[in-house]
């Protein structure tokens, strides 16, 4: 094995291979699974059937900025959800895909409609529903209370769990890699 690609280079969350780091250089797009993700899992059910879910702000400024760097971000989530979508408009997130329990179609869709290889392509996910994405993109990405699985095929597992900043985590690396992360601009929302 290459020396060069085992070497570890610190980031900000901590000590990264220089393959990732690579890798992460590449990136065009990003997507995200929401549930497990931006969210801590859990869903809150009122007596009235209202659903509730947290988002943390550090990941809302990690996705503005990473969009005002010149990355483009998508969601592809198996549930439907008018939360999520107002969310993600809040966040200019351009590509929003819901109730797609087969989510490798709906990324293969996007690939093509804005010209991009798999290796240009993260997914970040946390679930079984997630493994054909990560499986199939330059950077498959797991947060850190991922399922053992989706760890185990992971090319990187985040330093943070998922709804407490892992989004955040991935857009900084990304950016470092990509030399934007000092200038980059946004608001907590």
């Amino acid at each position: 094995m290459n020396s060069n690609l085992t070497a570890k280079f610190n980031t900000l969350y901590g000590d990264v291979s220089q393959n990732i780091l690579t890798q992460a250089s590449q990136i065009k797009l990003l997507i995200c699974d929401v549930d497990g993700v931006f969210s801590d899992g859990r869903i809150y059910l009122g007596n009235e059937g209202e659903e509730l879910k947290a988002f943390h702000t550090k990941d809302g400024f990690g996705i503005k900025a990473l969009g005002n760097s010149g990355v483009d971000v998508a969601i592809i989530t198996g549930r439907r959800s008018a939360i999520v979508a107002n969310r993600m408009a809040a966040l200019n997130v351009k590509h929003i895909v819901q109730g797609q329990e087969d989510k490798l179609p709906a990324l293969m869709t996007l690939a093509e409609q804005l010209h991009l290889s798999a290796h240009e392509i993260a997914y970040i996910g946390d679930d079984i529903p997630d493994l054909a994405c990560i499986n199939h993109v330059g950077l498959g990405i797991a947060v850190q209370d991922a399922h053992p699985a989706v760890s185990a095929q992971a090319d990187y597992t985040t330093f943070v769990r998922g709804g407490f900043g892992a989004v955040r985590e991935v857009c900084d690396l990304i950016m470092q890699c990509q030399g934007t992360l000092n200038s980059a601009t946004g608001a907590s929302i």
